[in-house]
């Protein structure tokens, strides 16, 4: 996922609302007052972040985890399996990514995800769409992510989320390496009908072109109790060293509907 503490910098932020209160809420307010939609419930994390416990996860107020499966057509996560049976025997609502990448067809690396995520019909599933840093040359094309989502449409029945900054899905120059995606998302094309889980790390964050509303999204990453993203009061989550957080487009009873349809 898109780790950039960097893109914080210099930008008035929001005190969303903690996550430490007995249940959690459907808004969050801005420092000049202002609430806009949105439940902090939702982490993303993969085999790099350390979990001590799942039910700690859980009474931090936090609802849902979606885990790293597989990037590219041949790498798994060696702890998605696992944590998989800890995290729903704790009660939370549980998803698996893809990182997209340009080596393999789409098509293998949906048949790869598929495999290793082992979707049932309440596991959400996402196609995380960005530009690979590490290896620019090795970033998945607009119609490997066509392929992939298409594999998984035709496997499950349900179309995946898509994972994108606004920049990268529009097609502009966008990252550190200051990369674009071959070509933009276009409204009414077969990406644009996913569900969008954004990620914008600022205090307003920007809509693709080819979308009229985030589902989730990721508004900050890598938060830890000593570094956090809004406010002055720490939302460290208990149980994980650190993890990206994200907001639900909807209160407590529609993210627990549309999770357990499958993202639907």
């Amino acid at each position: 996922m898109i780790s950039r503490r960097s893109m914080l910098a210099g930008l008035a932020l929001p005190a969303l609302a903690g996550c430490g209160g007995p249940t959690p809420t459907a808004s969050s307010s801005s420092a000049t007052g202002q609430t806009r939609p949105g439940l902090d419930a939702v982490i993303d994390i993969s085999h790099n972040v350390k979990v001590t416990s799942f039910a700690a996860v859980r009474r931090s107020n936090i609802l849902a985890v979606i885990h790293k499966v597989t990037e590219g057509g041949d790498w798994f996560d060696p702890s998605y399996a696992s944590r998989r049976r800890q995290a729903e025997a704790a009660g939370l609502l549980w998803g698996g990514y893809h990182f997209g990448t340009r080596q393999y067809s789409g098509e293998r690396q949906a048949e790869a995800f598929l495999s290793a995520c082992q979707p049932g019909p309440q596991t959400v599933m996402a196609l995380d769409l960005e530009p690979n840093d590490a290896n620019p040359r090795n970033t998945m094309r607009l119609d490997q992510a066509e392929a992939f989502v298409r594999t998984v449409q035709k496997a499950t029945g349900r179309l995946p989320m898509l994972y994108a900054h606004p920049a990268w899905a529009n097609g502009e120059v966008y990252g550190r390496k200051r990369l674009r995606l071959d070509a933009a998302v276009v409204p009414g094309s077969l990406l644009s009908r996913c569900d969008l889980w954004l990620a914008d790390y600022r205090e307003e964050p920007r809509l693709p072109n080819a979308w009229s509303k985030w589902t989730i999204w990721q508004y900050v990453a890598d938060e830890t109790v000593q570094n956090f993203a809004y406010g002055s009061e720490p939302r460290h989550v208990e149980g994980v060293g650190h993890c990206d957080r994200n907001m639900y487009n909807g209160d407590a009873a529609s993210l627990n509907r549309w999770w357990k349809n499958g993202g639907r």
